[in-house]
């Protein structure tokens, strides 16, 4: 068989099996938006982590392809507007887009925006995907019943790499946190783990941001010189614990601490969702048609917002609906499944609406492992390890 016939009749396969799965096929527009709002920032600690221009909108064009693949056995289309604003441009931004008839938003934005933005969607009867905030408040108390998180927590990705380390037997920490808000915020996870999981914090710092472009010789010079007096003294551990939500220090953890040792979290060995050298259960084809529409690698954000997007397809494919009441109701539900290159179905979480999967951790050249490890037992699914369980949430708003 030529080869360029499989892709074909695999997609014709996947369009067959949707069409057997799904409703009675009707004809269906399914518009959706891609909301991306842009903070101030230093430039990158390396010339490596550029922001590209299409940031998240690479994955949304790419999302829209892999949707329309099985749409177009059904009679449905796909199509997603993209804006880029500052934090004070976003309501606006938002505006327009439900004005046009938009009523599904993934939203690559902070806490306070994004929550800002899922009421005012709200109003309108909108669903919001969150693709990017990890704070944990907004799994908890601060939930919203039109808001899904396709973007892990602080919680999930702390305990992905607890597991790591309790796995590898590496129980004694040293924590070493940034002082601006989100580094504390990501530093009271990794504490949160260690309880969870059985690990012994033997000692906690604390670096202070104290500004500078970081790429200058007043910045990465200064941190460097830093860091090992920093670290001197420091109580017997197995592994450095780096929580630099900011990106301020922690690139400069390895090599440069005073006894050696391995560093995990925001530098060395780091959780993310996808990474560009990942190509485990199937990820090799996702990768490469990334790659071809982009020109460059794929970041966490075009994932996730690929994801967010999928997640979309999925539910219309199956209730035939476009309704948000009605793709929300399904995406909670136990029917609902998605293939993710992850090595088994995404779900959701019924009780705060965050997207169950599997953490990849990654050294920057190949994923060493994938969390949740081995051996860690729950009773309704492994992934439920990783974050929030139904007993730890406060999250009413799906009740």
């Amino acid at each position: 068989m030529p080869k360029n016939l499989v892709p074909l009749l695999a997609a014709a396969a996947l369009g067959i099996a949707a069409c057997l799965a799904a409703p009675s096929a009707r004809a269906v527009e399914v518009r959706a938006g891609v909301l991306r709002v842009d903070y101030p920032t230093l430039l990158p600690i390396s010339r490596y982590d550029a922001r590209p221009e299409d940031l998240d909108f690479a994955g949304a064009v790419l999302a829209d392809e892999d949707n329309a693949t099985t749409g177009s056995f059904l009679g449905h289309t796909y199509k997603t507007e993209n804006a880029a604003v500052p934090p004070e441009g976003a309501l606006e931004a938002l505006d327009t887009m439900l004005a046009d008839g938009i009523r599904y938003v993934v939203v690559d934005a902070q806490a306070v925006e994004l929550l800002a933005l899922a009421d005012r969607a709200a109003e309108a009867g909108a669903l919001v995907l969150n693709a990017s905030a990890p704070d944990v408040a907004l799994r908890g108390a601060e939930c919203r019943a039109n808001l899904l998180h396709v973007a892990p927590s602080f919680a999930m990705k702390a305990d992905a790499v607890a597991q790591f380390a309790i796995w590898k037997k590496w129980p004694r920490w040293l924590l070493v946190s940034g002082s601006n808000p989100e580094d504390r915020a990501l530093a009271e996870a990794y504490r949160r783990a260690a309880k969870k999981f059985g690990a012994k914090i033997v000692e906690e710092r604390e670096f202070e941001d104290t500004g500078g472009a970081r790429r200058t010789d007043t910045g990465h010079a200064l941190v460097q010189r830093q860091l090992p007096t920093f670290l001197q003294r420091a109580k017997d551990h197995d592994v450095l614990i780096a929580a630099d939500a900011t990106d301020y220090f922690a690139a400069y953890l390895p090599y440069h601490l005073w006894t050696p040792r391995p560093v995990m979290g925001s530098a060395g060995l780091r959780p993310v969702t996808m990474h560009g050298a990942h190509e485990a259960w199937g990820a090799t084809q996702f990768q490469t048609r990334f790659e071809k529409l982009a020109r460059r690698h794929v970041t966490e954000a075009d994932y996730n917002t690929w994801l967010a997007l999928r997640v979309l397809g999925e539910a219309v494919t199956r209730t035939g609906s476009d309704d948000p009441a009605e793709i929300e109701s399904y995406i909670l539900s136990d029917a609902f499944e998605l293939a993710a290159f992850k090595g088994q179905k995404v779900t959701f979480r019924d009780w705060n609406g965050q997207l169950r999967q599997p953490i990849l951790l990654y050294d920057d050249r190949i994923t060493v492992s994938v969390s949740p490890q081995e051996g860690f037992l729950h009773q309704v699914s492994p992934l439920d390890t990783l974050g929030l369980d139904r007993p730890e949430s406060d999250c009413t708003a799906f009740q």
